[in-house]
């Protein structure tokens, strides 16, 4: 509202001694409405409701309502049909009782017109309100945006909201003409205390000669006005034709006024300056910048104001370094306050960029409104309406608006506000967004990082939090997604999932807990077992799982067992944590034929011959079969372990998490050259693969691969047979190895023809390949084939290859990748990154600046020209060498559809 320019210059009329003293007040009667609606402080100014206002109409004639009474039409200088009002005026029969309560007229601005109805922004209060063309006392196409009306505040009979009728159209305080005029100081403007703060700008019309009133407030750029020099200026008329000079701007042309502002918009050839003197936006050309690189939004700069064909333009615009331009200054005071209205967040542009307000108590003990806007909190959070904040109040340089700035919320407002809060721990993490499993919840939780409150504190998975969900769960909204919102961080140990009910509880193990499929990996659940016990002389069937066991040895049906019994705060079911042994019956008994052993299992030592998600396997000692192990059994962190790591183990009992074989359990590594290994002998032979590691071909049934020579002698081999033990051996690859004392391969290295092609892309833990050979062919690659330091590896550098063909699918792959060339051009990566990095490097703008230049991002652009189709000939096949035929494509939301790829009709 406070932006509008007719809002400026809109006042109520007042009585007044002499001409002179009509433009002094009216200068001083904008000042005061504009501080007044500024700083927001309560006053009977601002009147709550109609009746307020009814009462407060006999009181005081200097605020900010119109008198109520007759215009005539021919003094409107507008030359608009301006409606006669009076308060027997029967247009439209208003909802108010017209004997116990008289209509209440009040005025505004037209906000907005659509094609039936429109918006007024009430002038006395914080409001705006609807209004049909039916309601309109007058012609509606004189009615325009900005102008000044009178209304009657009513309700909506069917949905009880505060609309306006009665609308009339009333002529404004002060109009300004669009043309400025020349003219010459002949009084300059006496000091304060002088008593006299009025001077004289004289200028001719048609050869006469006139004088015209300026106050020290109409002059721009803070420069002292002396007799004698030449100004520019708009000529104001007050309602009782009043003449005075408005927007004085000195006109020096040897040393012109140098002006400071922001770029705020660009189009294709032109744009707008935000200016640092006044609340105002200059035009300006591209022609008229002289800096070699061209103008960006949000850049410093600094011109002289010419005025061309009577409109004035920025000419003669210099850069200047960033954060040159100040408009406003914070204040170190931080002070305490309570959100009245709260920002609407997911809202459509909104006109006033600082739609937020928040009261305080001002050290006179008066209640302060301040407005904010979407930038001036610490992060993007949720507020609403009562909570408590910490603020600074940030003052405009230009005309003194105060604003809230460097918001926070106050822990105190969860107490005071009765929200619900929940805990959780966060499960996962995304670019921007994350899920949070919850305590009292079944689903997990979507958040975004914006609503986080502690922006100094990172966010990983695993930490625990505090939030309230957001939309409540109704029947009106049953199908809306909710969210986390106002996120706070808890101490380790604060979010606790089950509820203690009893600790040593006794029971025996009645089925056995043991992993869920044959693959386990760490996102999959785990099977529960089931412990029997008696709770209050009642016999319960309590669940449990392998992670709640005390021991790597997992109870067996029948063992007696102690545990701590839970509840489940989500689903209020008892569990069993914390299971410790403490008989076993089942001890001597191997689940397995052949498994051997006995109550002390013997200790076995092997090789580690794969490694998955979670789980692996163990070549024995012998090289003739595989264990599965799983990650839970591992003494130890995964991460020691890679391919031919030495270990050992005992084998536990057979079970479907290993797919009916039997697994290792108490696994341990060793140190290299701890198990033995059979001498290999002279000299190299050479052959083929005839079967692969079951690794590879998990169908064959036996565990070991085998390598033919000629003459049909064949040696079998198993994971410590090759050379490099993440080599991919395949039927039919021609290798070369030796024979140990054993009689089994060892040494073995494959014979393959090495291929060369371009790193394409990089996707995180794979990438892909663009082959030299077969343009357009992508080639997969996983960054675990990559030798060296794949971090080293980028697109464009030049790679050798193995490839090889997955008999399961028949695709192709790259293994054994090798860099041999680097991409010598990152230019545009590098141009791109700087970019950013001056972005973030740029300091920040005042609210309303920021909301101009959101307004520019969000505009519709103008029309796009692409490429949909290349020409073709007459018979149809593409014909370079006529110029591209070209179609306007219009942006309505969507983007267009890419162009066919050559070829393609």
């Amino acid at each position: 509202m406070s932006s509008n320019p007719q809002w400026k210059m809109f006042q109520p009329p007042d009585s007044h001694n002499s001409p002179l003293q009509d433009i002094l007040d009216l200068q001083q009667s904008n000042m005061q409405a504009k501080q007044v609606y500024r700083n927001g402080t309560y006053s009977g100014e601002y009147p709550s409701s109609p009746r307020d206002n009814f009462n407060n109409m006999g009181k005081s004639s200097g605020g900010n309502r119109f008198s109520v009474g007759n215009y005539n039409l021919d003094g409107c200088p507008m030359g608009d049909s301006v409606g006669v009002y009076s308060s027997s005026s029967t247009n439209n029969q208003s909802q108010y009782d017209s004997t116990n309560h008289p209509p209440i007229r009040e005025t505004g601005i037209i906000e907005k017109l659509l094609h039936s109805y429109g918006f007024i922004q009430c002038c006395e209060r914080q409001a705006r309100l609807f209004f049909h063309f039916s309601q309109f006392g007058g012609n509606i196409d004189h009615l325009k945006i900005g102008d000044p009306v009178e209304f009657e505040m009513t309700y909506d009979r069917r949905t009880g909201k505060p609309i306006a009728s009665t609308v009339t159209k009333i002529a404004p305080e002060v109009v300004l003409s669009e043309a400025r005029v020349t003219g010459v100081v002949t009084t300059e403007v006496k000091g304060e205390g002088s008593g006299d703060n009025t001077g004289r700008i004289s200028y001719e019309n048609r050869g006469e000669c006139f004088f015209l009133p300026y106050t020290k407030d109409d002059v721009e750029g803070n420069v002292t006005l002396r007799t004698g020099d030449a100004v520019s200026f708009q000529i104001a008329t007050n309602q009782r034709g009043t003449l005075g000079a408005c927007h004085v701007r000195f006109e020096n042309p040897a040393h012109p006024v140098k002006y400071h502002g922001v770029v705020c918009s660009k189009k294709e050839n032109f744009g707008f300056i935000e200016r640092a003197d006044v609340v105002k936006e200059i035009f300006f050309h591209y022609s008229e910048a002289k800096v070699k690189e061209e103008l960006s939004l949000g850049d410093d700069v600094e011109f002289i104001i010419q005025t061309r064909n009577g409109k004035e333009v920025a000419c003669n615009i210099s850069k200047l370094p960033s954060g040159s331009v100040v408009f406003e200054d914070v204040s170190p005071e931080q002070l305490r306050g309570q959100v009245l209205k709260p920002l609407e967040r997911g809202a459509r542009l909104q006109s006033d960029p600082l739609p937020g307000r928040i009261r305080y108590r001002a050290p006179d003990h008066s209640e302060v409104e301040v407005p904010f806007g979407d930038k001036d909190q610490c992060g993007e959070f949720t507020l609403r309406h009562g909570d408590w904040v910490q603020f600074q109040v940030a003052t405009d340089r230009r005309d003194q608006l105060k604003r809230a700035t460097n918001i926070s919320l106050l822990d105190e407002s969860f107490n005071v506000s009765g929200e619900r809060r929940e805990q959780g721990i966060v499960c996962s993490l995304r670019d921007g967004f994350g899920f949070i499993r919850c305590v009292e919840r079944e689903q997990t939780m979507f958040f975004h990082f914006a609503e986080v409150l502690r922006l100094g504190q990172e966010l990983s998975v695993g930490d625990e939090v505090e939030f309230t969900v957001d939309p409540l769960s109704s029947f009106s909204n049953m199908n809306s997604r909710q969210s986390a919102i106002r996120i706070q961080h808890l101490s380790a140990g604060s979010v606790q999932f089950e509820s203690l009910v009893e600790r040593g509880v006794r029971g025996v193990v009645t089925k056995e807990a043991h992993y869920s499929n044959e693959s386990p990996n760490r996102n999959s659940p785990n099977e529960s077992g089931i412990i029997t016990c008696q709770i209050n002389n009642l016999k319960k069937s309590i669940p449990y799982t392998v992670k709640k066991c005390e021991s790597k040895m997992l109870p067996r049906v029948g063992d007696k067992v102690t545990f701590d019994l839970y509840q489940v705060k989500r689903t209020k079911e008892l569990v069993a944590m914390s299971v410790t042994m403490q008989h076993s019956m089942t001890n001597g008994r191997i689940g397995g034929a052949g498994a051997g052993g006995g109550s002390g299992a013997a200790t076995q030592q092997g090789f580690v011959a794969a490694l998955k998600d979670g789980f692996g396997f163990i070549e024995t000692a012998d090289h003739t079969r595989e264990v599965f192990f799983h990650f839970s059994n591992l003494e130890g962190s995964p991460d020691v372990l890679e391919l031919g790591s030495e270990v050992e183990y005992t084998v536990g009992r057979q079970s479907s998490a290993s797919g009916g074989c039997a697994s290792a359990e108490h696994v341990r590594p060793l140190p290299r050259g701890t198990v033995p290994i059979a001498r290999p002998l002279e000299p190299p032979l050479t052959g083929t693969v005839t079967r692969t590691l079951r690794a590879l071909n998990p169908d064959q049934a036996k565990y070991s691969g085998l390598i033919q020579v000629e003459g049909g002698m064949t040696y079998e081999f198993g994971i410590m047979g090759l050379a490099s033990k993440r080599e991919i051996l395949q039927v039919g690859d021609p290798v070369t190895f030796q024979s140990d004392m054993e009689g089994r391969a060892t040494n073995i290295v494959p014979i393959r023809k090495k291929r060369r092609a371009t790193v394409d892309a990089i996707k995180g833990g794979f990438g892909f390949l663009s082959l030299e050979a077969e343009e357009g062919r992508r080639l997969f690659f996983h960054m675990s084939e990559v030798r060296g330091n794949p971090s080293d590896l980028a697109p464009g550098d030049a790679v050798e290859f193995v490839m090889l063909t997955n008999p399961r699918n028949g695709k192709c792959s790259a293994c054994n990748v090798v860099k041999v060339g680097s991409n010598s051009s990152n230019s545009k990566i590098s141009k791109r990154d700087r970019e950013r990095e001056r972005e973030r490097e740029r300091p920040e703008r005042p609210e309303r600046l920021l909301a101009r230049l959101r307004t520019v991002s969000l505009e519709e652009p103008g029309p796009r020209v692409l490429v949909l189709r290349p020409p073709r000939g007459p018979d149809g096949s593409l014909d370079t060498s006529r110029t591209t035929t070209r179609r306007r494509v219009y942006r309505f939301g969507k983007q267009p559809p890419p162009p066919p790829p050559p070829g393609r009709p």
